[in-house]
Parts: C-alpha cells; sequence; structure tokens
C-alpha cells in the first residue's frame, strides 16, 4: 500500500509549484502541482535555518521560550495524502533576539458553530511522512527563523458513515508552554477544504498536531 503512487497536491508559496518528491522513510512517490489560493489561507513560507539542539545543550541554556507575542503564526504547504489532508502550522520568530521551543504546540479547533476540539498530539503521520523520536528536539530560533508542526486530520468517513460532520473552520494555535495564542483560518488551499473533523472507526477525533521540527525533515 505504501508502495503505491500518491497524488499529493502541496501549496507553500503563491507562487511556487512543487515537484516530484521520493519520502523513502515511507516508500512514497509524491507528485505535487500548483493550486490556486482561496479565501483565508495564510501568507506564504519562506526559508529558515533554526537551530536543532539537545535540551542540555549550552546553545539551548539562558535563551526564552517563544512566546506567542514573539510569534508570527500561520498554516502553509496545505495539501492531501495517503487519506488525510491538512498542513503545516509555521511560527516565525518575529522578535528582535533567538527563542526556543520544543514539544507539541496546543491547537484548538473551531467550528463554525463555535464547537471546540483540542487536537490529539500525533505520534505518526502520512502527512509529511513524520514520527515521533524522543525527546523532541529543542529548536532555537533565531529572529526571521521559523519552526513547523504537521497538522493533519483524515479527510475520509470510517466505518459505516458515509460522509464526515463539518470540518473546523479555524484553528486557535499557542506554541509549546505558552498560554497566549491566535486564531488564523483552517482552510487549506492545497486540499480545496477545511480541515476535516471525520472522526476514527471508534469515534474519536482523527485531527492531530506533530510535534515542533524543522522544514528541512518535512517534504516541501
Amino acid at each position: 500500500m505504501l508502495g503505491d503512487a500518491m497524488r499529493f497536491h502541496l501549496v507553500r508559496d503563491r507562487t511556487i509549484t512543487f515537484g516530484v518528491l521520493a519520502v523513502a522513510a515511507c516508500g512514497l512517490v509524491i507528485t505535487a502541482c500548483a493550486s490556486q489560493d482561496s479565501p483565508g489561507a495564510a501568507s506564504s513560507a519562506t526559508s529558515s535555518a533554526a537551530t536543532t539542539t539537545s535540551p542540555s545543550s549550552p546553545s539551548a541554556a539562558g535563551v526564552d521560550a517563544c512566546a506567542t507575542s514573539r510569534l508570527k503564526i500561520s498554516l502553509t504547504n496545505t495539501g492531501a495524502l495517503a487519506g488525510q489532508a491538512g498542513g503545516y502550522l509555521k511560527f516565525t520568530n518575529s522578535s528582535g533576539t533567538p527563542c526556543r521551543m520544543s514539544g507539541w504546540p496546543a491547537v484548538i479547533a473551531l467550528k463554525a458553530t463555535g464547537q471546540a476540539t483540542r487536537l490529539r498530539h500525533l505520534q505518526s503521520s502520512m502527512f509529511g511522512a513524520w514520527h515521533y523520536t524522543a525527546p523532541p528536539p529543542v529548536l532555537t530560533l533565531q529572529p526571521g527563523d521559523s519552526a513547523y508542526a504537521i497538522v493533519a486530520a483524515d479527510d475520509r468517513p470510517a466505518g459505516d458513515n458515509s460522509r464526515c460532520p463539518a470540518p473546523y473552520a479555524r484553528l486557535r494555535v499557542s506554541p509549546p508552554g505558552d498560554s497566549g495564542h491566535v486564531v488564523i483560518s483552517a482552510w487549506l488551499p492545497g486540499a480545496a477544504t477545511y480541515l476535516p473533523a471525520c472522526p476514527s472507526v471508534t469515534g474519536s477525533p482523527t485531527a492531530g498536531t506533530s510535534t515542533m521540527t524543522t522544514l528541512a525533515s518535512l517534504p516541501h
């Protein structure tokens, strides 16, 4: 199943069309093509070079955690792959000093009706070919650098369900360890849909987030 060719509509920037990505770790061949931007789409991504360190590294010591007030948070690299739809939450250090990030961001998915669902902590994701490794890396963001977290959900009905519930319209996002938050659109231009609210066969939500990571470790 994982060896089959799969089509992955991936939007990173409004002007960039991605080519073929070979994801050897998951045995996937992903064919990317451009999509039109839609209302509510987040601003485009830029290259970043966040420094990855261990929790005990001297370079991480003395650097404050990235607070919401110091970050620009957006949703980019959206698309659909292997039964999941999602994108990359992008956290850019918009302050003038370094800050650090590690672990899972706190994300609450909101429906148009106001119903709120806390996104679960993913251990792996077909979207982004990501797998959790312990302990999560500590990322040091210099001014202008960015860190990323996958947000994804199943986009197909499970079990006897013939359709999924109404999707999520907005995301309330906080960086790891910070109580502040921003609210952004949950529209996924690359999948031409909002973040799906499809449950698993047991009825539990499938939407979740990865730990913080670098763009270099994800397909882009």
